[in-house]
Formats: structure tokens, sequence, C-alpha cells
């Protein structure tokens, strides 16, 4: 589609022709898309900026990366912060600091969950550790079984005595879920302080936990 097309969906007032019109854009290089994404931040259709912030997210440059800090910290949507948060950790390294802020700060489940997804595989140890503590520490029990999965994640990493420690501290939680997931987090570490946990949540009252902490002991 030419860019001419392009601009015409873009300013429509119907919202599905400006959708098409982003759709497009993927098509062209930074130089031509990356302003026209920028000028649908303020649409007011939450998945026209879902969208564009999706598109910021492969059309990477220091614009896009100021433009996608913008819609996480600012967004009342969290569908588009959650984009955001996907969209700029594609940037690696450099995002993380404002991952990590963010994550603390904003307290909406699929805005976490598009934070914590891809820091599990950026390899950023000490990064992953502040948000799976910063979860464990509120009332969110989705968040709390998401950051013991993390948890998880460190075994074997430089943060690896931390983490088996936070675990260690979950075993006598009153909630069943909560003790499963640390069960089976619990099995992904190779030390003695992590057997000995797991040989306790084997006795637990609850079958569901006990299942969790035999897993793969045959």
């Amino acid at each position: 589609m030419k860019i001419q097309q392009i601009e015409t969906y873009l300013n429509s007032p119907d919202f599905q022709e400006r959708l098409r019109g982003l759709t497009e854009l993927n098509h062209y290089e930074s130089a031509v898309a990356i302003p026209l994404l920028m000028s649908k931040r303020d649409d007011p259709e939450f998945i026209i900026r879902s969208f564009v912030a999706m598109g910021l997210g492969h059309q990477q440059s220091p614009e896009s990366f100021q433009a996608l800090l913008e819609l996480l910290n600012c967004d009342l949507d969290p569908n588009v912060r959650a984009e955001a948060a996907n969209s700029l950790s594609k940037y690696g390294e450099i995002a993380i600091p404002y991952l990590v802020c963010s994550f603390c700060r904003d307290f909406n489940w699929l805005v976490r969950q598009s934070i914590l997804e891809p820091l599990m595989t950026l390899r950023h140890p000490q990064a992953l550790y502040e948000i799976c503590i910063c979860a464990l520490t509120g009332q969110e029990q989705m968040a709390q079984e998401a950051a013991i999965e993390g948890l998880a994640v460190l075994a074997g990493t430089e943060k690896q005595t931390e983490a088996l420690q936070r675990l260690v501290e979950l075993v006598g939680t009153p909630v069943w879920r909560t003790r499963t997931r640390v069960a089976l987090a619990l099995r992904k570490f190779n030390h003695p302080q992590a057997q000995a946990a797991l040989h306790y949540l084997k006795k637990d009252q609850d079958h569901r936990v006990v299942g969790a902490a035999l897993e793969g002991a045959i």
C-alpha cells in the first residue's frame, strides 16, 4: 500500500481503517513508519494505541523508546501499558530498569505479566529477583505464583541463594496453591536446603502439595 493511502487510513474516523493503516506500516522502514506511529499515540481507541506500542517495539529508535516509556507510565488503559512493556523488553538491557520500576508501581496483573515473562528470558538475575520479591509482598495470588515461578528460574544463577531462601520461607504459607508452586520451584535447586524443604512438603496435609513435592522423585 502506498504511503498516501496509509495516511488517509490513519486519519479516518473509522478505527478499523486506522488499524489497517498501522498494520501496513510494518512494510515500511523506520524513517517512514515511526513518525506515523507517533502521530497516533493519543488516539481515543485503546486498540489503536496498543498497535502503536506494538509497532514501536519493531521500529526501534531513541524516539520510539521514549514514546513507549510515556505509554507505559501514563496511558490509562492497562492493555496499552502491557503492550508498551512487552515492546520495551525487545530493547534489551537498556529497558530493564524502567521495567522493574514499572512492575513495582503498576499493580495491574496484565502489565506485570508483560514484564515478568520477558525478564525470565533476558538473563538478568538481579532484575528478575527484584520484581519477584515485589510481587511476593503484594496480595495478588496470581502475581505471587508467577513470582515463585520466577524465583525457580534463578536456580544456578548469582541470585540462587537469595531465591532459595525466599522459597523456603514460603513452605509454611497457609495457601495450598502457593505451597504447591513452592514445591515445584524447589525441585529446580540442587541444594540440601531445597531437599529438606521438599521432604517437609511431602508430608503436607494437602494431597495436591504432596503430589507436587513428589513429582519427578521416582
